[in-house]
């Protein structure tokens, strides 16, 4: 009888400790996770190890403007139908002569139909953007240094330090800047700097619905810039006045400039 009422405690202590047990664990799984989270830093953004750029299919292009739109919006641009930080042209190749271009409000509202016309060989759309040269000709005609490259290879403007003198905007062969009409600086495509140093893409790049825009590394293997440089002939706008530009068009022919 002695024995018995010993076992009992015994057998509850241990049914209580069983029960009690899933608890003890949830509470130190909790204690060893904030003390992690406590230690642990958040990655800090090192520019040093990206080299951005981006790649255009011309094939793929559709001339929707929905590009030309995200970046209206997301960057701020003046909504003047001659602020742009990229636009998308039309070009119709006839048999003869040469290429006709339009981009009715930099393409943003897509584009009037063609007439049927048989002397047109060709006609394609071809999007526009600051090139970000690897020698840019804008940051070495800027008196105060407020146009650089980052060492990601961006080319921004500090808004801190243009004066508006405008002469990055001459100095600029492919027409990608402008001055703002309300800050009185210049202002340009920048990749959309402040997505992509947070692992984001461009908004241009984001809303194409045919993925005819492609950014990324050209360094790094595993980038979709990568694989679009190895698969497709590409060429870059404007290449004898040698400013190393980082936009790659597939399919583009020497109408395109």
């Amino acid at each position: 009888m002695k024995s018995e009422e010993a076992k009992t405690p015994r057998r509850e202590f241990l049914e209580t400790c069983g029960k009690s047990l899933p608890m003890w664990f949830v509470f130190l799984a909790t204690i060893r996770a904030g003390t992690l989270s406590a230690t642990e830093e958040p990655e800090v953004y090192d520019p040093k190890q990206h080299d951005y750029a981006m790649g255009i299919d011309i094939h793929k292009c559709i001339g929707c403007g929905r590009c030309v739109n995200a970046c209206k919006i997301e960057n701020k641009v003046p909504e003047e139908p001659y602020y742009f930080r990229t636009w998308v042209e039309r070009y119709v190749i006839p048999a003869d002569g040469e290429a006709q271009v339009d981009s009715p409000n930099g393409g943003r509202d897509g584009f009037p139909e063609l007439k049927t016309d048989p002397d047109m060989r060709r006609a394609f759309f071809a999007p526009k953007l600051c090139n970000h040269c690897a020698n840019p000709p804008c940051v070495q005609v800027c008196p105060v240094g407020a146009t650089f490259s980052t060492q990601d290879g961006v080319v921004l403007v500090d808004e801190t330090y243009c004066v508006g003198c405008r002469y990055c905007i001459q100095a600029c062969p492919y027409g990608a800047r402008y001055l703002h009409p309300v800050k009185k600086v210049a202002d340009k495509c920048t990749f959309c700097y402040h997505r992509i140093r947070n692992g984001l893409l461009p908004a241009c790049v984001e809303v194409c619905p045919t993925q005819a825009r492609v950014f990324g590394e050209a360094g790094r293997q595993s980038s979709p810039l990568r694989r679009f440089l190895r698969f497709n002939d590409v060429t870059v706008l404007k290449p004898s006045l040698n400013t190393n530009p980082k936009v790659y068009y597939a399919g583009a022919d020497r109408e395109v400039r």
